[in-house]
């Protein structure tokens, strides 16, 4: 027979180790109250019969072997709970309320005996009790022996064990209960977990475990899951947009360069072409598809790493310069304005080859969607925070603002983007460099129109302050 699956779970291994340690913990707490109660019981009828004893003595040492015995006669007419029993020299009875002693032998000393006594009830018949007495040599050399029925004592102390066995039980149930609650309500959360992972590993990615709004630790690792979900879902997405993306964006440079091909064999053959110019044509197609896929490898090393490799302190307003030399050239070809604000002495940690390249795809985006007559600025400072930020800001015509954050995404070209040459993974790669670092990217609106064309757009690759 199958257990239930709630006693399948560690949480009601658990409990059961925890209750069978907190159960030895209470009977031994318990057992040490009825050791403690029932040696407690013993030595208050022991102390009564000693000082019962001690009484008697000293009424033999005033009054004698007479005075003793009216003593006892007088004490066994009374309601005392004693046993009394006087003796001569040879051990026969003088005076008490037993007829023989329940001890043998007396020695000088004391000596206590347990024995069982035997009374009659109501009914005629016979009850037997528990009692306890001493015996001791007098000095003339007579016996007296004291003794009480301990019965009451022993039913009280009876009645306590069987009260701690009862809370001994109800401790073990009310554990076991409280297990069983517990296992059950950790089986009915982890159940939920596990059929939302199920959903996921059957393909439902949409999947979700239920936030209780607690706040407990179920609901943390439920949060944690869910986000994890969102992201793998939209990874997923993001893989999927990117298969359409790379069909739609390599289907044109691919089949460019087969009908090029296919046009300067069949030009070859005809004796017209030039195979050397239909070589070279074909080399710069599969270098723009290569690039594509370099962009896409170092994307997905730098988001699988986590981290640049061998970071190391840097002037980056140093760096920027070298750039700008480069690209100032580029836009007086295009007829851009260039303007290069670097702040001297800056230091920022990071991989400088990685930077390079990540700067160098903003300014050829600046400059691509930059019309003539534009301008475009690469701006390096600290901002108030400390943060290090590379900028560049054009006067294109922009991104809108509900596009941005889709923008920076792989594959992502906005429609008015899809005329220019390119793959869609040059703000994603610098978004990468930027997350490697610790940074972050940042676009908003540029200065504002120019002949007409704008709002313009600001990229700020933002990199943390130097520790």
């Amino acid at each position: 027979m199958k257990l239930p699956r709630f006693v399948r779970t560690t949480t009601f291994r658990l409990t059961l180790l925890f209750l069978a340690l907190f159960a030895g913990a209470a009977a031994a707490f318990l057992g040490y109250i009825y050791v403690a109660t029932a040696g407690e019981v013993s030595r208050r009828a022991d102390n009564e019969i000693t000082r019962e004893m001690n009484s008697l003595e000293a009424t033999y040492r005033q009054g004698g072997v007479a005075g003793l015995n009216t003593a006892i006669i007088e004490r066994s007419a009374s309601e005392k709970p004693f046993l009394y029993l006087l003796m001569d020299k040879d051990g026969k009875k003088i005076s008490g309320t037993i007829p023989v002693s329940p001890i043998d032998e007396t020695d000088d000393g004391e000596n206590w005996a347990r024995f069982t006594l035997t009374d009659t009830d109501m009914d005629g018949g016979e009850i037997r009790k528990p009692a306890r007495g001493m015996q001791e040599r007098l000095e003339g050399g007579e016996i007296l022996f004291v003794g009480a029925d301990v019965s009451e004592s022993e039913a009280f102390v009876v009645g306590i064990a069987r009260a701690l066995w009862g809370a001994g039980a109800l401790i073990i149930i009310l554990g076991m209960a409280g297990g069983i609650l517990v296992s059950r309500n950790v089986a009915r959360h982890m159940q939920g977990l596990t059929e939302a992972v199920a959903a996921v590993r059957g393909g439902d990615l949409r999947a979700r475990v239920r936030v209780r709004g607690v706040r407990d630790e179920y609901d943390e690792l439920a949060e944690g899951l869910n986000d994890m979900l969102d992201r793998l879902e939209q990874s997923m997405g993001g893989l999927r947009h990117a298969g359409d993306a790379i069909a739609h964006d390599l289907r044109s440079p691919l089949t460019r360069l087969r009908a090029r091909l296919e046009a300067s064999l069949i030009e070859i053959e005809n004796g017209k072409g030039d195979p050397l110019q239909a070589m070279e044509q074909a080399l710069i197609d599969a270098d723009n598809v290569l690039s594509t896929f370099n962009a896409v490898l170092a994307i997905a090393r730098l988001q699988a790493a986590g981290r640049v490799p061998d970071p190391k302190p840097f002037d980056p307003g140093e760096l920027a310069s070298n750039i700008a030399e480069l690209y100032e050239a580029v836009c007086e070809d295009k007829g851009l304005d260039f303007k290069a604000e670097l702040t001297p002495r800056l230091t920022v940690n990071g991989a400088k080859e990685i930077l390079t390249q990540a700067i160098a795809n903003l300014l050829d985006n600046a400059i691509k969607y930059t019309p003539e007559g534009g301008a475009v600025m690469l701006r390096v400072r600290r901002r108030s925070s400390g943060e290090v930020e590379f900028s560049v800001t054009d006067t294109g015509p922009g991104v809108p603002e509900e596009d941005r954050a889709r923008v920076v995404q792989r594959f992502v070209r906005l429609e008015n983007s899809r005329t220019e040459p390119g793959s869609g993974l040059g703000l994603s790669l610098v978004a990468a460099v930027a997350e490697a670092h610790g940074g972050r990217l940042e676009l908003s609106e540029g200065p504002g129109a120019v002949d007409g064309s704008g709002p313009g757009l600001r990229v700020a690759l933002v990199l943390p302050r130097p520790e």
